[in-house]
């Protein structure tokens, strides 16, 4: 019997690996700076750079051609009108013609190559990020919502298509519409341009201010919508909890604070974004007074014909344009990098297949698995597993016993490599787990939790899962074995029946034995069973003791379960308490102790073993008592 004194283990203490260091956990999260930000905005543009320079040269000859008409009000007001040169007429008007249908072919042409580059780029992006996330620990899915994952998946990657579709080109094809028109301007008049500089340099300054700011408000946006959805995919997801506690109301106020706490936000950033459009509607107004007064003063005192004011003021309105649109276009390319914040926060994370790249390869289990002092906690200071030693030779059965909490499923989560020893080592086959793939690890084990998880699909493809390739012949023999075929045979499309989301088309028991039946057309080398049988009537459970006796044959098996005929040939059986193992040996060594297995016993199995070992002996239940129904205005 192990020792049952409270050990409290220094940290790097022990035979086995040292603590695990903090940098593994994925969870926690990294600093990310601006410029990891232009980082991965940079790499996003390299990847696409054909096409946004195509699409730049697009932008370049629609902004000039959108110079021809404007320039050519001065010859049509000094040189037509002014001085009677009617032969000018033609060749201006097919000028401006032509420039109109290249500026619209153009147009034209910018939309369709960007368009496609944002939305490839945002498929790529969403590729990229699910596969990273795919790949992070178990841990990390632990800690962080399902609804905050989507949303960084789908709505993050969303606003890249302001990187490299039309905002980012629109963005500098502005700047350069806007020192184009300047050089005009200039040319025109130096004083006015000049003065008109100054105004806009103002603007400018203002506007680099007021992105920097809405930048964080945008960031925020981001994980307040995430953390909103996923408190909706949860409630969503278990509405059948919900309506049974009658907690609509509930869930209808914590929506509502997070939409308000959404509304307060996209206000704030709404009320900066107004003040920016605002600030160049005062620009603008600020040119015309300047063209008005200056612009007016030049031509009475000659240095300005007609043609020049309006050729300017034309020009004013090119330079003006751009500077208002990029009030929301730089907008919308803050949000764009606000995004890229938060995905390169996930990009930064170490994933398993990082890990395994410094990791040994692994052939064909055996399916030896010892713990050596073994020790593990998800909070630091508080240990779930306290000194784990034990030993399961290839093919046999190891039964996990305990009361709640005593620490079962932390083993099994040792064993599947989703967690690793905070002290101690996993022996696989006499190797440490920790320096072997885990890929190639995985791909030898086969698992029956107890939530059942099937996908909405098909009952062929949730069996098929687990081997992609295998023929409705190998998934029908699996069936069979597990007894699915029993209730298969009574649905009219057979193994393509669609299960629904988590198999809630099926009950509790039929998604067990579809989980049983994955688990044996993958033929893993380790198998786990937490709960197997726990959706089970008592008939349906002994017909499925010889699916299970035969997936358990030469194999590995761990179990955890409360069902006595799944514990009772179990080679050894590991009690645990507190995270210790208290009691190990068969089922008979440990009704012999007449310790912590025998209580157990006692308390939970009884009535199990009476049914199943003495299944001849009439059992005769306590009598329930009647319930008598209170007459009409009696006080209950």
């Amino acid at each position: 019997m192990a020792n049952l004194k409270l050990r409290v283990m220094p940290s790097g203490e022990g035979s086995g690996r040292s603590r695990m260091p903090a940098e593994t956990n994925p969870a926690k999260k990294t600093r990310v700076t601006a410029s990891a930000a232009w980082r991965e905005a940079r790499e996003l543009l390299w990847s696409h750079r054909r096409r946004l320079g195509l699409g730049l040269a697009l932008m370049l000859i629609s902004r000039a051609a959108g110079l021809v008409l404007p320039a050519s009000s001065k010859w049509l007001i000094d040189e037509v009108i002014g001085k009677g040169r009617a032969e000018l007429l033609l060749p201006l008007a097919l000028a401006a013609g032509a420039a109109t249908v290249v500026q619209a072919v153009a147009s034209f042409g910018l939309s369709q190559i960007l368009g496609v580059a944002a939305q490839r780029a945002i498929t790529d992006m969403r590729k990229r990020v699910q596969a990273h996330v795919m790949r992070l620990p178990v841990r990390y899915f632990d800690s962080t919502q399902t609804g905050v994952l989507i949303s960084r998946i789908m709505s993050d990657a969303d606003g890249i298509r302001n990187l490299v579709g039309t905002g980012l080109v629109q963005l500098v094809g502005g700047f350069v519409t806007a020192l184009m028109g300047m050089g005009v301007l200039f040319w025109l008049n130096w004083h006015l341009t000049t003065i008109t500089l100054i105004v806009l340099g103002i603007f400018g300054g203002g506007m680099a201010y007021a992105f920097r700011t809405l930048r964080p408000l945008f960031r925020e946006r981001g994980r307040i919508n995430a953390e909103v959805t996923g408190r909706l995919t949860e409630s969503l997801g278990g509405i059948r909890i919900v309506k049974s506690y009658t907690a609509e109301k509930r869930e209808e106020i914590v929506f509502t604070k997070g939409a308000h706490r959404l509304f307060r936000n996209i206000a704030k950033s709404m009320t900066g974004v107004s003040a920016t459009t605002a600030g160049s509607t005062v620009v603008v107004g600020m040119i015309g007074v300047l063209m008005i007064w200056l612009g007016g003063r030049a031509i009475i005192a000659g240095e300005m014909t007609l043609g020049d004011l309006i050729m300017y003021i034309f020009f004013i309105g090119l330079v003006a344009a751009p500077l208002v649109s990029i009030a929301s276009i730089g907008t919308q390319v803050t949000e764009a990098f606000a995004g890229l914040d938060r995905i390169r926060e996930i990009l930064d994370m170490r994933t398993e297949t990082d890990e395994d790249a410094q990791r040994q390869s692994l052939d064909r289990l055996r399916g030896h698995v010892a713990f050596e002092d073994v020790w593990f906690e998800y909070n630091p200071g508080q240990p779930v597993l306290r000194g784990v030693s034990f030993e399961s030779a290839p093919g046999t059965t190891t039964a996990l016993v305990g009361s709640s909490g005593s620490g079962k499923s932390t083993l099994i989560s040792l064993v599947m490599a989703f967690n690793r020893p905070t002290a101690g080592r996993v022996l696989v086959d006499g190797r440490d787990l920790a320096d072997l793939k885990l890929m190639d690890y995985r791909e030898q084990l086969a698992s029956v939790l107890q939530d059942n998880f099937l996908f909405d699909g098909t009952i062929a493809d949730n069996v098929g899962y687990a081997r992609p390739g295998a023929t409705l012949d190998e998934i029908k023999d699996a069936c069979r074995v597990a007894h699915c075929d029993e209730f298969i045979k009574q649905f009219a499309e057979g193994y393509q029946t669609i299960v629904g989301e988590r198999g809630i088309k099926l009950s509790g028991g039929q998604r067990q034995r579809v989980s049983i039946a994955r688990a044996i057309l993958a033929n893993p080398r380790i198998l786990i069973l937490d709960e197997a049988t726990s959706s089970l009537d008592s008939e349906s459970e002994q017909m499925i003791q010889d699916g299970l006796r035969q997936l358990r044959s030469g194999r590995t098996t761990f179990v955890i379960a409360h069902r006595l005929s799944t514990i009772r040939s179990a080679d050894q059986i590991l009690v645990l308490e507190a995270g210790e193992i208290v009691e190990r040996g068969t089922h008979a060594q440990l009704l012999a102790l007449k310790g912590r297995y025998a209580q157990l016993y006692d308390k939970q199995y009884r009535f199990e073993a009476d049914r199943f070992i003495n299944p001849g002996e009439d059992f005769t239940p306590e009598p329930v008592k009647p319930v008598v129904a209170p007459k009409v205005g009696t006080a209950i």
